[in-house]
Parts: structure tokens; C-alpha cells; sequence
């Protein structure tokens, strides 16, 4: 049996102690309940570790708190995803707080990118449902 990588174990850390915004998050994503797209948590990508990534849409969705608003993490973090999208990998990220108060549009934001980049979109009917909206044809 070999032993994990580093960005094995790492990716495993923090699936341990995820946040409030990552339980809310992949509680959308996991086990293809955003319209069948298989999402991967703390996904490990050397050098990086990735926070939700669809490897068909190579979509990474990145959940960012107030750490990462200071002017150096923003230059990490834009040298990141520079780095990531060189690899043909889309970041999109959102801060926590707008995942809270916009859970719509961070949907339909997450449905759009997935339905650009994904080989086979997703038909119209399957796109996830907003607050309060009722399953079709009901």
C-alpha cells in the first residue's frame, strides 16, 4: 500500500474542518444533485488543493472568507487561478457572505458555467430549482 501524497493529506484536512459556506455548498453539489455534474470536494491538483471541482466542466468553484481579502491573498489567489486556467481549469469564485444572501445567484452562476463549459450541457429541465420554485409540471 503506498502512502498518500501531501496534497492528499491536506485535502483531507480540510474536509475535516470545512465551513459553514463549504457544509452549504456541498450540500448542493454532492452526489450529482446539481443536475447530475459530478463535483469533487477539496479536490488535491499540485500544487494546489481545489474547494469544488467538476472535472467534466473543469470547473472549480472556490469559496473565499474574509481572509482572503487582504491584498496579498487576493495576489495569491490571482496567481492561482491564472496558474489553474493555463491548465484550461475555470475558478469562479464567491464570498461566503454572498452565498448566503444570494443563494440564487450563486445557482445560476454555478448552472451557467457548468452548461458553457461541460462537453454535453445539460438540458433546460434539469437546471437546479430556487428558493420557493416548484418542480415542474407539478
Amino acid at each position: 500500500m503506498t502512502t498518500p501524497s501531501k496534497f492528499t493529506r491536506i485535502a483531507r484536512t480540510l474536509r475535516k474542518d470545512d465551513t459553514w459556506a463549504e457544509k452549504l455548498l456541498w450540500k448542493w453539489l454532492r452526489d450529482r444533485r446539481f443536475s447530475a455534474y459530478k463535483f469533487r470536494r477539496e479536490h488535491p491538483y499540485p500544487p494546489y488543493v481545489l474547494d469544488f471541482f467538476c472535472i467534466e466542466a473543469m470547473l472549480n468553484i472556490e469559496l473565499d472568507g474574509f481572509q482572503h481579502g487582504t491584498p496579498e491573498q487576493l495576489e495569491l489567489d490571482s496567481k492561482r487561478d491564472k496558474w489553474l486556467e493555463a491548465r484550461g481549469i475555470k475558478v469562479i469564485r464567491f464570498w461566503n457572505s454572498r452565498l448566503r444572501s444570494e443563494k440564487d445567484v450563486v445557482r445560476e452562476t454555478i448552472w451557467r458555467a457548468l452548461q458553457e463549459r461541460a462537453r454535453q450541457p445539460m438540458p433546460e429541465y434539469c437546471r437546479p430549482m430556487r428558493a420557493g420554485e416548484k418542480p415542474r409540471g407539478v
